[in-house]
């Protein structure tokens, strides 16, 4: 009872303060801060009206000037010193063959046009892969300004966390130590001049990839996926996170598309036929091609022999030739 009636005295006190409010606003005349008067009567509801009007106006104006002061904690991308253009290749979760993607795309992009110079940085902070597939073992040396020299195989340089740890060794870190390492491969290596830098991302649509996005300029974003349901999915929420963060999604690999048997040389879709390439045309990006589920490309990245480099005439070798110019052709889309 004594509840009720407390309720209903903060509701009569607030009815009183609001009816005085309104005798107050009867009585005399609003000035607004320019200057302009309100005065009673009918012009009263015109102005009214009016600076609703203005109000319904000024909300697209609020909502910028609300983003602008949220971007200002955010860091500014700055472009990765003598590097023209950096290309991620990302998936939404792992085990779709993204770092052996990665890998060969880069050595794609050098096959297609010898003139070209690649780079490839493994960002890959827990498990790292790029030491294993190009066969690169070692600690890279600090030139006379303490940046650390990539370790080249192929004509590649290349830069990884498996390059600072042991082989064996986890890292066990957390999240404002691998920010601080991901901040040291961006800005503490000396790459050299670059036409592409391709990054090697960590699966998924954590801190590293926000990291990564918002501190360096990035020219597009290659997914991959298998054709497999649960790997869309993931997919999808990686374009999208790219989408939102204003970088160009520059197409969809479909991996592992087709199986084919040695012996009878019979096709079997293990994971589904056409997933990847359906959910291109469904989120509206380009569909940069297949690459098949082989042996060959299983055994050579094994090997740290890169099938792009060992067997450059297989078919398998073609598959990731044709991705990397579609690669090239889609970064042109978007520069003109």
């Amino acid at each position: 009872m004594r509840r009720k009636l407390s309720e209903l005295n903060m509701i009569l006190c607030t009815y009183s303060r609001l009816s005085h409010l309104l005798k107050i606003s009867g009585s005399k005349v609003s000035v607004f801060r320019n200057g302009t008067e309100i005065k009673h009567g009918a012009s009263c509801c015109v102005q009214l009206k009016r600076f609703q009007s203005n109000g319904s106006m000024n909300k697209k104006g609020l909502q910028d000037r609300q983003k602008q002061q949220m971007a200002r904690g955010l860091p500014k991308q700055k472009p990765i010193r003598d590097v023209k253009q950096v290309i991620v290749v990302a998936s939404g979760k792992g085990g779709v063959g993204k770092s052996t993607t990665a890998v060969n795309l880069a050595l794609g992009l050098m096959a297609i046009d010898k003139s070209k110079s690649v780079g490839l940085l493994d960002a890959d902070i827990y498990g790292p892969s790029v030491p294993k597939l190009m066969n690169l073992k070692g600690n890279p040396e600090l030139n006379d300004d303490n940046r650390m020299i990539p370790l080249i195989n192929y004509g590649v340089p290349c830069m990884s966390m498996g390059f600072l740890v042991q082989d064996a060794s986890p890292v066990v870190w957390r999240g404002l130590m691998v920010m601080s390492a991901i901040e040291r491969l961006l800005r503490q290596v000396e790459w050299g001049s670059l036409d592409y830098l391709v990054v090697d991302m960590p699966p998924g649509t954590g801190d590293v990839q926000l990291s990564i996005t918002q501190n360096i300029l990035i020219a597009g974003a290659v997914i991959v996926s298998t054709p497999q349901d649960v790997a869309l999915l993931d997919a999808r929420r990686g374009a999208e996170m790219f989408r939102k963060l204003n970088v160009p999604v520059l197409g969809l690999v479909q991996n592992m598309s087709v199986f084919q048997c040695p012996n009878c040389h019979h096709h079997t879709h293990i994971f589904g036929s056409n997933g990847a390439k359906q959910l291109a045309e469904t989120i509206s990006v380009k569909f940069l091609g297949d690459v098949p589920l082989h042996l060959n490309i299983r055994e050579t990245s094994d090997k740290g022999q890169p099938i792009v480099v060992s067997s450059p005439d297989s078919p398998e070798a073609e598959a990731y030739r044709k991705v990397a110019s579609a690669v090239i052709q889609s970064l042109e889309e978007h520069t003109r």
